[in-house]
């Protein structure tokens, strides 16, 4: 078991390597990404995340690129931004790593955009911590979609986190099960100028620059 994870994490690392414009992409560009995807929540008619769902949403994460690499040893990279509900309305952003491998015979490689809803204190939680896996520290489940289709199934109802992914315009529900969350400290360092802990910064003590007033107008809207 300890040689399998080791062996995941060695892939993960190296196939981050060679999946193109993942490590190098610049935050002001992953924010305006962000954006885009924050505004198409509306705008995916039957296929859209429930809009009741939204506005329970404890705390919103946006992936506006999830790299996906396999040969023989698979992996996903992607880097985005969550916010959470205060009492003084949304956080000001902090910058978030998702990172999972897999072990298999399988090759080939895509890419795709990820939202998670946070829907409750105890999801909150976890957010605020500097690392945690999903489906191990926190429970996760492919969000349902459609104008109505949501709150009344097993899966919105006892999820902590509910995840989607996006590909041609079109929200679906995925499984994130055995992804690992953590601070995205560079890109926290590049937004604030110095070094910020997700915690401090989701909590609703940080003044939001005004690199970040595009992605707080657009998740203002839930």
């Amino acid at each position: 078991m300890k040689f399998r994870s080791a062996l995941v994490a060695t892939a993960c690392a190296a196939l981050v390597q060679f999946l193109p414009g993942v490590a190098s992409a610049d935050t002001p560009g992953r924010l305006a990404a962000a954006v885009e995807t924050l505004n198409a929540l509306s705008k995916a008619g039957d296929s859209q995340i429930p809009t009741d769902l939204l506005k329970k949403a404890a705390c919103v994460v946006v992936i506006p690129s999830l790299k996906s690499g396999a040969f023989i040893v698979g992996a996903d990279y992607g880097r985005g931004f969550a916010s959470c509900r205060t009492s003084g309305g949304w956080s000001a952003p902090a910058a978030i790593k998702v990172e999972a491998g897999s072990v298999g015979f399988q090759i080939g490689g895509s890419e795709s955009e990820i939202v998670m809803l946070v829907m409750n204190e105890k999801g909150m939680d976890r957010l605020l911590s500097s690392k945690f896996t999903l489906g191990g520290d926190a429970t996760v489940a492919a969000g349902p979609v459609g104008r109505t289709a949501a709150a009344k199934t097993d899966a919105s109802m006892r999820a902590e986190i509910l995840s989607y992914s996006r590909s041609r315009g079109v929200f679906a529900g995925v499984s994130l099960e055995g992804g690992t969350l953590r601070a995205d400290d560079s890109a926290n360092k590049d937004i604030y100028g110095k070094e910020m802990a997700n915690r401090e910064i989701l909590g609703g003590g940080v003044t939001a620059p005004d690199s970040t007033t595009a992605f707080l107008n657009a998740i203002k809207t839930f």
